[in-house]
């Protein structure tokens, strides 16, 4: 049986993909977030699917706890098969008003992380000849829209570093690959509502039709089971040639 981990796993994009992987029965499963009643979702879950599961909090922007999770997942499964890189953080703000402290804190959660994930399973995965990352990456990973420096820098960073990797890991049946979210009704995107209604002097409704979705042909929010079930296809023995790619999961919003 293979282990996955996924970041920020605990809600969102994240707990949904988890819940996609725990219905397949095939993956021990480490969840991962900074909820308090984390040990809880992921034994419900195990419970649920009759599967075997972890939680870690640890922080995506200590390198330390980073490894120290790592270590205890490989201790325990014996490896790490398939890194989800989900997690992430968001703020909304013209550009001469844009915290510091938010550009750091996005960069290092939304892309360092991932980078620092990616290196300490890496040895792992070529040892065995085997490894499966994949990054939840965003529309925005690919296009731009205005008030959202940090977050389209990062997403646009995390594409790159999905490419280079992609390389280095051909050799080894190391794949890696991005999917490109549109957006999907989470409370990072209930948050987006917030701020976005802020910063165009719209209400919240005003905000969904006319600055959200209106880049998306298809005018409704991307199920999370989507993604999940995209995600499942990049973490199959089948996919050893697919590495790479950034599949946008948006609506269409790429087509146009």
């Amino acid at each position: 049986m293979k282990t996955v981990l996924i970041t920020g796993s605990t809600s969102g994009i994240g707990l949904g993909i988890a819940k996609s992987f725990a219905a397949t029965k095939k993956y021990n499963i480490v969840f991962n977030g900074l909820e308090a009643n984390g040990q809880e979702i992921a034994d419900a879950i195990g419970l649920e699917f009759g599967i075997n599961v972890m939680f870690s909090s640890a922080n995506m922007l200590s390198e330390n706890e980073l490894a120290e999770m790592v270590s205890s997942v490989t201790q325990r499964f014996g490896s790490i098969d398939i890194l989800i890189n989900n997690a992430g953080v968001q703020f909304v703000s013209p550009i001469e008003d844009f915290p510091i402290e938010k550009w750091n804190l996005i960069l290092g959660v939304n892309l360092t992380s991932a980078f620092i994930l990616s290196k300490l399973v890496w040895n792992n995965m070529k040892a065995k000849k085997f490894g499966r990352i994949i990054n939840i990456a965003s529309a925005h990973g690919l296009v731009a829209s205005e008030f959202k420096s940090a977050y389209i820098a990062s997403k646009h960073g995390i594409i790159g570093l999905t490419k280079t990797l992609a390389l280095e890991g051909a050799p080894f049946n190391i794949t890696v690959n991005a999917i490109c979210p549109g957006y999907v009704k989470t409370p990072l995107v209930e948050k987006q509502i917030a701020d976005q209604a802020k910063a165009h002097q719209l209400s919240e409704s005003e905000v969904v039709s006319k600055v959200m979705l209106q880049k998306q042909a298809v005018k409704s929010f991307v199920p999370v089971e989507t993604l999940g079930a995209v995600a499942l296809m990049l973490a199959d023995e089948n996919a050893s040639t697919l590495t790479g790619t950034s599949i946008p999961v948006d609506g269409g919003w790429n087509a146009q």
